[in-house]
């Protein structure tokens, strides 16, 4: 997905929150009080590929994956499934193939091939990348952490 911030004739704000494959564009008021906020969503706006994001930092994405993720998913290489499936290697794999994982029938059929442009898509809001997929998380809004968090799995699921 892709934003684009957008003013109309009658000075209100609006994010187009569009598909990568533009088969469908969600215009979404923006109501903030300043001029300062106004500009600090246009710059988080412009984040909206892993390429236009900051590069990432490990101790921040470490601290991430404790918090959100650690609770049902493993990084090791080789480490058990829980709720979730083992993270290790996750870089270049498809998505509903680990073995000994029951995975949601959204998930098998998308066949995601995980990377960091897909990963950074899908941390935003799994529900909507995915539809119909068991994971309850809800994703990570700001761009940075998204980011920290992919650093992190890069370097500890290698």
């Amino acid at each position: 997905m892709f934003y684009i911030y957008s003013t109309c004739r009658n000075s209100r704000s609006y994010l187009l929150q569009i598909r990568t494959d533009c088969s469908r564009a969600t215009r979404i008021p923006l109501q903030y009080p300043g001029r300062k906020d106004q500009q600090k969503y246009q710059q988080r706006t412009i984040m909206a590929t892993f390429a236009d994001a900051p590069p990432g930092d490990l101790a921040a994405g470490e601290k991430i994956f404790k918090t959100k993720c650690a609770q049902c998913h493993t990084v090791e290489k080789g480490g058990p499934n829980n709720q979730g499936p083992n993270l290790g290697g996750i870089f270049g794999r498809t998505s509903g193939t680990v073995a000994g994982f029951s995975y949601s029938k959204a998930n098998k059929e998308m066949a995601v091939e995980w990377g960091e442009n897909t990963l950074y898509d899908y941390l935003l809001n799994p529900k909507k990348y995915i539809p119909g997929t068991k994971m309850v998380f809800a994703g990570l809004k700001k761009p940075e952490d998204r980011a920290n968090l992919i650093a992190y799995l890069k370097k500890a699921s290698a």
